[in-house]
């Protein structure tokens, strides 16, 4: 990964050339993030156990001014806290510890913030019989709201605009990045039949929605 200083000087070469680049698309130069196979890293290595160590579903840490806290998806009974994750040792986007809790990739735009942000959640039942966040994300349809709080309190409504279906091995492109000036809220999980000898699910599903 590069040094705080690198990442500014990049910063500085895209202000300069004067290209429109989201913030995310920056965190793909300046740091590595694959694209091409990204799913399969997300969620592909994520077994559904009672061993794995589950956070608190009030805590957020490292929250900052204006950092997400809880998201609420009243249409499919989504009430959830945040965590925030980066990239793993590998360079894929790490997952939520607690199954009922979702993940913002804190390096991309905040939601509400001109960009792509990208939150990721579970999906399947865990050994321990926990359900997972996101186990209802598919039933979601266009035109249904998310709303998301941030730490001063604010609500940023976001509007369903499409749902789609991907390979683990489809280029993830789209999802983090986006040209167009708005701010967009991107939720990533898994779909499909539980492969046991890959310890992952078969497909993975993007909700992309729209600031009001």
């Amino acid at each position: 990964m590069q040094s705080k200083t690198s990442l500014q000087q990049v910063l500085l070469a895209v202000s300069i050339a004067g290209i429109a680049l989201s913030s995310v698309v920056i965190i793909l130069l300046a740091f590595g993030l694959p694209t091409q196979g990204f799913f399969a890293k997300l969620f592909g290595s994520v077994k559904n156990s009672a061993s794995s160590a589950a956070v608190g579903a009030s805590a957020v840490v490292g929250a900052t001014a204006g950092s997400p806290t809880r998201i609420s998806i009243p249409d499919i009974g989504v009430d959830a806290a945040f965590e925030f994750v980066g990239l793993t040792d590998d360079g894929a986007m790490d997952v939520p510890k607690n199954p009922a809790a979702v993940a913002w990739f804190s390096p991309g735009p905040r939601p509400g913030e001109v960009g792509s942000a990208v939150v990721a959640g579970h999906y399947g039942p865990w050994k321990d019989g926990r359900k997972s966040v996101f186990d209802k994300l598919h039933t979601l349809q266009k035109g249904d709201s998310i709303y998301v709080t941030d730490t001063k309190g604010e609500i940023i409504v976001f509007v369903v605009r499409e749902i789609r279906t991907y390979d683990p091995y489809a280029d993830a492109t789209d999802v983090f990045f986006s040209s167009d000036g708005k701010a967009h809220l991107n939720l990533v999980t898994c779909e499909g039949v539980w492969d046991e000898a890959i310890q992952g699910y078969s497909k993975r599903l993007v909700v992309f929605a729209d600031k009001e």
